[in-house]
């Protein structure tokens, strides 16, 4: 049935062509009054060509898709089948044709015709914009040992065809090195292919790779790359000493991916866990890193030993040891005296011999000089393999005020000494 109604049409187009209905009256022959308008349209929005005829008189308007010679409409009836094409005229002037929601396969031109001897015909062309998308050729998330190469592809489809970049989530560089150990650092690169070599931990993150064709919205997708290595750990302090009775705090820090089960045993093999006795902490400090924290509350003597923090995971298992000692704690004197060890330590051996009478007390015109509102100048409460610590909080903490009085005071003593040595 459908296939006889084209035939009819045609065969109307046919005959009109061959029989004007004004034979004779020349001056009044159908023109365009303008050209159509070429269109630019994204998939599922609607098309809107217009044919402006004068004059048309008996004569009658035709549509066709051009490149497949399609008839879409005749007059003000639609011939094709496509149930999105519909027409419309205004005054036997405007005469429309209207394509609705459409589709890549819309795309190409379209004709205007009027039934003259010869035909008259003018062409639109309607280009059909499709927003980029990807291809199943996109890679997914990875996993790839350090100093390993990456190789990741972004593939994507649309219409005017997309153009791909990549950048990283946190905003880091993309580090590129060449083979004579050249590195290019940059913020983006544009490609569908980024190919990383000798990839390093600090290269692990979340990639992004963005498609835009001027065709809203832009899509992108993020893909994760993973480094994996085996655990390496790092012991600031290798021995701590603090006094008895206070708290100490141990850490360890840990770079490992995939990331590792970290813990702490004594020396006697006991796992530490939190409790009254411990407190036990794991920050994270990046995807690979993490510090490990223990704080032993009020030392006794069967705390001081060895305390070893350990990380495993599938790729390896390492681990490194602290060792706790005592040291001696704060006395409640308030004069101010120096032992014979520090004076030495200051002085060297001949200024001791000399000022022998004067290790115990500093005095001045027989009178005893004492400081009551400073600390004596003792040993530290708290020390390590490089510095001298104090009691913070209950927390051992480095002091750098304590040794600096300390060496004040014995400036001054000594001047004091010679000053009553001199007889002035």
């Amino acid at each position: 049935m459908g296939r006889n109604k084209l035939n009819h049409w045609k065969l109307v187009l046919l005959v009109a062509a061959c029989v004007s209905p004004l034979t004779g009256i020349e001056a009044y022959q159908p023109e365009f009054a303008e050209p159509i308008r070429n269109i630019s349209a994204a998939v599922g929005r609607d098309a809107f060509f217009q044919c402006i005829v004068h004059h048309l008189g008996g004569y009658r308007v035709g549509w066709v898709k051009a490149d497949t010679k399609a008839i879409q409409a005749i007059h003000d009836h639609v011939i094709t089948h496509n149930p999105r094409v519909s027409v419309s005229h205004n005054n036997h002037v405007a005469w429309n044709l209207i394509i609705k929601n459409i589709q890549e396969e819309d795309r190409g031109q379209y004709m205007c015709q009027i039934n003259t001897d010869p035909m008259k015909s003018q062409v639109g062309y309607l280009h059909v914009v499709v927003p980029p998308d990807f291809t199943e050729e996109t890679s997914g998330d990875l996993m790839v040992p350090e100093g390993g190469t990456v190789k990741l592809t972004c593939r994507a489809k649309g219409q005017p065809a997309p153009y791909v970049q990549w950048r990283r989530e946190d905003g880091s560089d993309i580090v590129f090195k060449e083979p004579t150990g050249v590195k290019t650092k940059v913020k983006s690169y544009e490609g569908e292919t980024l190919q990383l070599w000798k990839i390093s931990r600090t290269e692990m993150g979340a990639y992004m790779c963005i498609a835009s064709n001027g065709v809203p919205p832009s899509v992108s997708k993020r893909i994760m790359v993973h480094v994996h290595f085996h655990p390496v750990i790092h012991v600031p302090n290798q021995l701590v000493g603090a006094p008895l009775g206070t708290d100490v705090l141990l850490e360890c820090f840990v770079e490992a991916f995939p990331k590792s089960i970290n813990y702490w045993v004594r020396n006697t093999g006991e796992m530490i866990v939190s409790s009254t006795k411990y407190d036990v902490k794991v920050i994270n400090r990046s995807a690979f890193e993490v510090k490990m924290l223990v704080v032993i509350r009020s030392l006794q003597a069967e705390d001081y030993g060895a305390y070893r923090c350990i990380a495993k995971n599938s790729l390896g298992e390492v681990e490194s040891s602290t060792r706790l000692y005592e040291i001696p704690g704060p006395t409640n004197t308030y004069s101010v005296s120096i032992d014979e060890e520090d004076y030495n330590d200051q002085l060297g051996s001949a200024e001791k011999d000399q000022d022998d009478d004067f290790l115990i007390n500093a005095q001045v015109n027989g009178k005893s000089l004492g400081l009551s509102t400073l600390e004596p100048p003792k040993k530290s409460t708290h020390s390590s393999e490089r510095s001298n610590h104090v009691i913070e909080n209950g927390v051992s903490r480095p002091d750098c005020k304590r040794t600096y009085m300390r060496l004040f005071l014995i400036a001054w003593m000594i001047i004091i000494h010679k000053f009553n040595n001199s007889g002035i």
